[in-house]
Formats: structure tokens, sequence, C-alpha cells
């Protein structure tokens, strides 16, 4: 071929991208930020501290009210998000290797099929992730940092578990560590900081997705140096529920010491107060990222999600801090949204999990949510404010307790699988704190149905509506129908898979019961609970 020839066809090609066709083409093709921070809960005013956040996002869109986790724990519930699945889909049970939380079977079986790993190859997407990622990536028993899980264009990402000094990072699959000078290693700031690089130097002829996981607020609640003396006076919420005696509850949370030590109360107001001094920077990180996107002339076509992994209780039950249990403010989250579309000052009251965020995302992209087996249901129609949509009123949560068989020493009298002890040998998790609930939230009932999976098959409902801290376990005095109803529905969704998972729930009118069949196997455990009985 001819120079001339050569420089035509250059010519035509930048004619073709500049052109008003393929802008246009382009433009209908938004941008997506997701912010996830790491212990973030809702329900004992996480939210409050983030002024810049509220106003940037929660004002400019849309705040979901009733936001929850499917798995209250760090690995199971980041899972939750990258696949769009239940626990028993993804199968990462725990925040241990042996839990599936980012191991070699995580890597082959599930990370090539996220919404991120989609997000690229089918729908041409630049992405970016830039924090933790799971509990154990980095594990030399899993590739250490040199592994890149699929689907991403710039990795930025923790090895292990969340810190703000001395951590290493895998910069595409190189390691690069990090010390101690605020400046240059603070690690919420480090994320800000490359957040920016990657706007300012990807292509602009590309969408693009940013995935960015703070620590914050996870222990070991380390502020930045200018947030070191904010909120001095503000200790934990003394709600209802707030150092009291967890009556007619699991035996794990019976065995916390009511009333709690004043050492443990002025340890917990302790850690909230630093957690609240840690989102300070990441309310500084979400003000750069949208002055940024703005600056760009792109915030208009980007839609931003800022959420948690799980939730967190300072007091509550006399349980001083930790998530993993089933109660509202383990499981609940924030979840604000905003983006094209999104008319400014909404709140929604559905019930959403962050299973529905992969689906979401691959629905702005454009992508054909029959392709994918995914649990989830995309958010968009709540988005854009869509009439008479059909949702759901209940969804799953579940958890597979962490023990070891050997006693804790510092808490002997307690016996073996106890894990997560405090000084005063109150106990935060065990292996038989495995539960499987649903979570129902109609225009008639407000409540919660779980189950243990343990001797005592212990059973724990509440009626949100006229007990919304969850102090009075009413499994012996509800309707013995509805009791046979929820435990029918929690069968089935232990089992579900993508559809199925999202049938008509108990109190909904499509909903179909048929006694017979709490006796059929549907692959997991049936049993039928007596009220008289628990």
């Amino acid at each position: 071929m001819s120079p001339a020839a050569v420089a035509r066809g250059l010519a035509l090609a930048v004619l073709l991208v500049l052109s008003p066709a393929g802008a246009t083409r382009q433009a209908r093709r938004p941008n997506v930020v997701l912010i996830l921070t790491d212990d973030q809960d809702v329900c004992l005013g996480g939210m409050t501290p983030l002024k810049k956040t509220n106003a940037l996002i929660a004002q400019m869109g849309i705040t979901f009210l009733n936001a929850y986790v499917p798995s209250a724990l760090c690995c199971p519930s980041r899972a939750s998000i990258l696949t769009g699945k239940y626990p028993h889909n993804h199968h990462v049970v725990n925040n241990t290797l042996e839990g599936n939380c980012s191991s070699k079977l995580w890597q082959k079986i599930q990370e090539p099929y996220t919404f991120p790993a989609l997000l690229k190859t089918m729908c041409g997407y630049q992405t970016f992730f830039a924090g933790k990622y799971l509990n154990e990536y980095g594990a030399e028993d899993a590739g250490g940092v040199g592994h890149v899980p699929p689907g991403w264009s710039f990795w930025y990402a923790l090895e292990k578990n969340s810190k703000y000094y001395n951590y290493t990072l895998s910069v595409n699959g190189k390691a690069r560590r990090h010390g101690e000078n605020y400046s240059v290693d603070y690690l919420t700031d480090v994320l800000a900081n490359m957040s920016l690089d990657f706007l300012e130097y990807k292509s602009n002829f590309e969408p693009f997705f940013m995935m960015i996981s703070t620590p914050a607020p996870h222990s070991p609640w380390t502020a930045a140096p200018q947030y070191t003396k904010s909120f001095q006076n503000v200790s934990a919420p003394r709600n209802s529920n707030f150092n009291i005696h967890g009556k007619n509850k699991h035996w794990l949370i019976r065995q916390a010491k009511t009333p709690m030590t004043n050492s443990s109360i002025q340890f917990l107001d302790d850690a909230y107060r630093k957690r609240w001094q840690t989102l300070l920077s990441v309310d500084d990180l979400v003000e750069k990222l949208v002055k940024k996107l703005e600056l760009n002339g792109e915030l208009d076509n980007t839609y931003i999600f800022y959420t948690s992994d799980n939730g967190y209780h300072t007091g509550q039950f006399s349980l001083p801090i930790d998530k993993r249990q089933l109660y509202e403010f383990d499981i609940k989250v924030p979840l604000l949204v905003r983006g094209p579309g999104i008319k400014p000052n909404q709140t929604n009251k559905m019930l959403v999990a962050n299973i529905d965020l992969g689906p979401t995302i691959l629905d702005i992209a454009g992508y054909d949510l029959n392709k994918t087996q995914m649990d989830g249901m995309s958010l968009l129609p709540l988005l854009r404010g869509d009439k008479n949509v059909t949702w759901r009123s209940d969804f799953l949560v579940e958890y597979q307790g962490e023990g070891y068989n050997g006693s804790d020493p510092t808490c002997p009298g307690l016996g073996p699988g106890v894990t997560h002890c405090f000084p005063d040998c109150v106990c935060e998790d065990s292996y038989n704190n495995t539960y499987a609930c649903v979570r129902t939230l109609s225009t008639s009932w407000d409540l919660q149905y779980c189950e243990f999976d343990d001797r005592e098959v212990f059973v724990e409902v509440y009626n949100l509506t006229a007990d919304p801290h969850q102090i009075n376990n009413i499994a012996k005095t509800i309707d013995q129908e509805i009791l046979e109803k929820m435990n029918y529905r929690l069968m089935m969704l232990q089992s579900c898979s993508g559809a199925t998972c999202r049938t008509p729930g108990v109190f909904d009118p499509g909903y179909r019961f048929d006694p017979r069949l709490m006796f059929s196997n549907h692959g997991v455990r049936a049993r039928r609970f007596s009220a008289r009985s628990l």
C-alpha cells in the first residue's frame, strides 16, 4: 500500500473516532464508580461524619433506606458484590483461605465471571481497582500479589486485610511496599491520588469503571493526623439494645456479660470515635473524585455508588465491637447513588442487597443480564424512577461461624469452638454461630426469621415494626402458619440459584405454599418447626 493510501486510511480512522455519531455513541455509555468502605454501619450513625459525601452523592441522587448484605462479614460480602451471588452460590463462607476467601478455587471458578470481568471483556470498559480486594488476597498459597484477577485493566490491590500504614500493594502484579509517612503512605489518600491519576491519564475513547475500596472505618482505626482530634465528645449511641442482656437469643449472644465493664465501654467508645475520624479521609476522597469528574466534563455521564461491605456493632446486646451477627446493625449498610437520569434528594424504601450491584452495573453498561447466573436484580428501574416496578419482598442472609477445635487459652471455661474473644471472655463468634435468615419487608410485614445450625436448632424471629431494635424474640408466640411458611421459604432460598432467588416471598400475592413440600428433599435440610417446641 502506498504512503498516500496509508495516510488516507489513518485520516478516515481519525474522522470516524471524532465524528459526532461516534461521540454520541460513546456518550450513551455511562461511566461507573463504586466506592466501597470497610465495616461502615448505617444503623448507628455511620454516615454522620460524611458531610461532603451526603452533599455530593445523597443530595444529588438517591439514598436506599433498606440496603442489606447477605453475609455480615468482609470476604463473603465482597464476593457477593463481585459475583452478584449469595454465599451458597459463590462458596466464600468466611475470611480464610479454607473458607474460599481469594483461594485458588475462587480464582478458577468465580473470578472469570465477576461483573468487572464481563464489563471489560464483553462491554469494552476500561476497569480500575484500588484498595482492599478480599481478605486473603496476596496469600502465597493463592498466587501472592502476582495474581491479578481477570477483568482489571489497572490493578492496585492491598495485600490481605485493611491497614493504613506499613502495607504492600499489588501494582498490576508487582509488589510495592509502603511505610508510615503520612504524605505518601496513608492508604485512603494513596487510593484517592491513584484514582485521580487514572482519571487524568485514562483513554477518552472507552467508558470506564472504577472500584475504590477504602480501609476505613475498619480497625486499626488510624486517622489521618489532621483528624485525630475530631469528635472528641462523640461516643457510641446508647440506644435501647445497648448494654443489655440478649435474652431469648442464641447462646453466643447470651454469653455476653451484662452490664459491660467500664473498660469495655471506654474501649468501644474510643473505637466508635476513631472510626468516625478515619471516615473523614473517605469524605475527602469523595470530594476530590467528584471535582475531578466535573473538571473532566464526565460527572453528568457517571454513576457513583457508595456503600459498605457490612455493618457493625458497638455494645449492642453487650457485644463490644464486631460484625457477623444477624441483626440489623450488622447486615444493613449505606447505599447512595447519583448519576444520569437520577433525580436529586430521593429516598427509596425497596429491599435491596449488595448482590444487586453487579446486575445493576452490567445493566447500565447494556449487557444482557439473562446471560449471567447472578442471583441479584438490577436497580436501574428504581434509579430511573420507573413506575409499577415489580420488586422483591425478601432476601436471604447466611453465615457460617468461625471457630477452632481447641479452647481459647485465655477463656478455657467457654470450651472449644469460640473465637474473637475479648479479655473479659466475651466472644464474638463460634463454629455454631452458623445461621440462615429470611429478611422480609412487605406492605404488611417487616419481619426477620432465622434458624441456627446447632444442636438446639435455635430459631429467632423479630417483628421490626413493633421491635425495631430486635430485643424480643417472638419465635414462641408467632402464628404457627407464618412460622411454617417462613421455614419453607428459607429452605427454598438456601437452595436457590439465579432466577429462583427472585421468586415471590411469603407475603407476595403470587406466593404459593404447600405444607407437604416441607417434607420433600430440596437439597437442604428440611425442618418443620412448632412454636410450642421452641
